[in-house]
């Protein structure tokens, strides 16, 4: 059998009827009688099936015994035209090769439905649903999409440290990386860790953004760009958390906010049109099962220009809105989903950029506005998500930078460098974060973020 060499099925359903064909793949229904039977095969390359027909004439019941929902198989056979519906084309089964049976009383995933919560308990195993192939295949092509758009746009893909010891947000959530013995930990004179004594010297942290030694990229190569994971340390246990996930970060020189803004909007439109583009039969999959106005959705999203509104805007039409929120929203407020939601489903109905925040509800590297009380943020809000990305222009003054610092009362030890670059021939820049599994939420249309990652981690869990 392995003289052939294997087709893919998402090539053999392209393909014309009349050749001998080796195919591989994993059960996901057998059905029949006494005289034939149906195996619905998938080997992940899409969410079709291809029909294998096995005429029981030429193989016996002991043959076919191990042929259950899960098992791994290798078939070789002619590929013909379909009579049942479903399909243009199947497979005449001449040769079976059993690699791997499932015991059809203990494999979990039988033809039944099966809640989501179910399958985060088996994540070594989901990836085999339908659901799941849809969702990984277009985490693919997503990622893909991003290297694409940079990369023909002229940018640099920058890989920026994972483990840091400075905190990029001044949020303070951070896993400690350490390799100090945890039940003889060395003490300093004031009765302090002893970091001396660690691989680094140091107190060093899992990232949380890329952001600062992008921001050191882009004032060398002008426009740079950051894809990689990313790490909260905090107990949020929403639908829209994670404590490791994807970021991605463009750091570009000579943008003002104006440009950081443009930037956004192309980006995001342009990944969800390569999704439509080019994800589907998943997508219609995912239309079908989870949430029918998905494409209708991501279509609106390219047809749409999105709405420039100032937080200060944005606040007066919430409080007017009449709308009773969780949240009293007044000036001041930093937003929350529920607030975003509304400005865009059902005030706008259409994406929304926040511009200019107030100054204490942002970072400290955000470009402070002549008013003194703002700064040149920029928040882009969607439909079902809230804010997928979040950017500002960057302080290049290094005495604006150094007083904002101060004003925080943030050490500036671990940030020596960074102000540096203000002191060595700074210049305007802006920039932005983009969540990927906050953008895949959007494309396939979940509604947790914990069912857009592989593996997902969360507080209390590190499974698999």
């Amino acid at each position: 059998m392995e003289s052939k060499k294997r087709v893919k099925i998402s090539e053999l359903l392209k393909r014309e009827a009349g050749t001998d064909v080796l195919v591989k793949g994993w059960v996901r229904t057998k059905r029949g009688n006494k005289n034939i039977s149906f195996v619905a095969l998938n080997d992940g390359s899409t969410v079709n099936n291809i029909q294998i027909v096995f005429d029981m004439s030429k193989f016996t019941e002991e043959q076919l015994k191990g042929v259950n929902t899960g098992a791994c198989l290798a078939v070789e056979g002619s590929l013909v035209s379909s009579v049942g519906s479903g399909q243009s084309v199947e497979i005449q089964a001449h040769l079976l090769e059993i690699y791997g049976s499932a015991d059809p009383e203990t494999y979990p995933l039988q033809k039944k439905g099966h809640s989501m919560e179910f399958l985060r308990e088996i994540g070594h195993l989901r990836p085999r649903t339908n659901t799941f192939g849809c969702i990984f295949r277009i985490r693919h092509a997503m990622a893909f999409a991003i290297h694409k758009f940079f990369n023909d746009k002229g940018f640099f893909y920058l890989h920026t440290p994972i483990i840091t010891a400075s905190d990029a947000e001044g949020a303070g959530a951070m896993f400690q990386v350490t390799t100090l013995d945890l039940n003889n930990i060395p003490k300093n004179p004031e009765g302090g860790v002893n970091f001396s004594d660690d691989f680094f010297g140091k107190a060093a942290n899992l990232t949380v953004s890329g952001q600062l030694e992008g921001e050191l990229g882009a004032l060398a190569l002008g426009e740079i760009y950051t894809f990689g994971p990313t790490f909260r340390a905090e107990n949020s246990n929403t639908p829209r958390h994670l404590s490791e996930f994807w970021m991605i970060e463009p750091e570009i020189a000579f943008y003002d906010i104006k440009d950081n803004m443009d930037l956004a909007e192309e980006f995001i439109k342009y990944l969800v049109k390569y999704s439509l583009d080019n994800c589907t039969d998943d997508l219609k999959f995912l239309n079908d099962m989870f949430d029918k106005e998905l494409i209708e959705r991501l279509q609106s999203v390219i047809d749409t220009e999105f709405v420039r509104l100032s937080y200060t805007d944005g606040v007066e039409i919430l409080m007017k809105s009449g709308q009773k929120f969780e949240y009293p929203v007044s000036w001041g407020t930093d937003l929350q989903s529920e607030h975003e939601r509304y400005l865009v489903e059902k005030h706008f109905k259409k994406p929304v950029i926040l511009t200019d925040y107030p100054k204490e509800i942002k970072a400290f590297y955000m470009k402070q506005n002549d008013d003194n009380k703002t700064v040149r943020a920029m928040d882009v809000l969607f439909p079902k998500i809230g804010e997928i990305i979040g950017g500002s222009q960057r302080e290049e003054s290094l005495e604006k930078l150094e007083g904002r610092i101060k004003e925080l009362e943030m050490g500036t030890e671990s940030l020596w460098w960074y102000i540096e670059t203000r002191k060595f021939g700074t210049a305007p820049h802006s920039g932005f974060g983009l969540g990927f599994e906050r953008l895949l939420l959007f494309v396939t249309g979940m509604s947790n973020i914990r069912d857009v990652i592989p593996f997902p981690r969360s507080p209390k869990n590190a499974e698999f």
